[in-house]
């Protein structure tokens, strides 16, 4: 799987916990063809239940899941980490 991780070198050790779905609509084409399509927001631990809230909330994520430490997608497909920053629509 393709993994895409906005984070820097800085957000990987303050933004360590991942709220992970994936996306039903982006799933097997584009950048995911025949696989997956998996949308991460990696925001600071304090955070996580409004995240995991607002990703809950999205009607295009399935499977919406939580995770610290190193994220290893396995299979075909596509995964996008983003950064919840100060700001971000989850937070507000």
């Amino acid at each position: 799987m393709n993994v895409r991780d906005d984070r820097t070198k800085e957000q990987k050790q303050t933004h360590n916990w991942l709220v992970i779905g994936t996306d039903k609509f982006l799933s097997g084409w584009g950048k995911a063809e025949g696989g997956k399509s998996v949308a991460a927001w990696a925001c600071k631990p304090a955070d996580r239940i409004k995240v995991l809230d607002w990703v809950e909330r999205r009607s295009d994520m399935l499977r919406v899941r939580e995770t610290t430490g190193p994220y290893r997608p396995s299979g075909k497909g596509d995964c996008h980490i983003y950064v919840v920053h100060d700001g971000h629509a989850a937070l507000s």
